[in-house]
Order: structure tokens, then sequence, then C-alpha cells
């Protein structure tokens, strides 16, 4: 019984080796002369300048978001484009449909306003 799970187990460990190997290997063989400069915070190459639990204006996770959610489902189109000969008819309707709710969604978003930064 054991040796059907061998394999798996190996395979767990081999991955859970070359994660944190490299981590490892880099920690206890990588030079460290840490100095105040080194420690120091920067946000893309600057010091950092204000508090770093500073006010985002929520628009810029909106767009994340959305950019997130439709990329996403656009990503189903391209398995059905594979199978879509296969598929017939109802495939065909089937996708209308979703495509059509995500312009529906799309024009939505477009109207409210989420897609503009001011």
């Amino acid at each position: 019984m054991l040796e059907n799970y061998l394999p798996i187990m190996v395979f767990i460990f081999l991955g859970i080796a070359f994660g944190i190997g490299p981590i490892l290997i880099g920690y206890l063989l990588g030079p460290s002369k840490p100095y105040a400069d080194k420690k120091s915070q920067f946000e893309c190459g600057f010091p950092a300048f204000d508090d770093s639990r500073m006010y985002f204006n929520v628009r810029y996770y909106l767009v994340a978001i959305l950019f997130i959610l439709f990329d996403l489902e656009v990503a189903f189109v391209f398995p059905w484009a594979v199978v879509q000969s296969e598929l017939g008819w109802f495939g065909f309707i089937a996708m209308s449909i979703f495509l059509l709710l995500l312009v529906v969604g799309f024009i939505f978003e477009w109207k409210k306003g989420a897609l503009e930064w001011e």
C-alpha cells in the first residue's frame, strides 16, 4: 500500500526542497553586511516620504479588479474556440450569451465611470 504513495511523497519532498533549498543556500552562503542605507525603506528607488498607511484612491483597486475579472473571463473564450466546431449551435449560442453578458457588464462599468482615473 505504501509503495503507491511513495512517488507522491518523493515528489512533494523534492518540490519543498527545490523551493526552500535556494533560499537556505542564499542565506547561508550570501554576504551579509547590513548598514543603515541597506535597511532603509525604498519606494521605486526613492526614500519613503510619507506614511506607509496613507490613503489610496479606491478607483485604483477597482480598475485592477475589473481588469482581472475581464481578463479571466476572456480566457474562457480560448478553450471554446478550440472545440467550437464540435459543440455546434448549442456551443455557439452559449458562448454568444456569455459574451453578451460580458459586454453588458463592461458597458455598465464604463457608463458608471469605473474605468476613469480622474
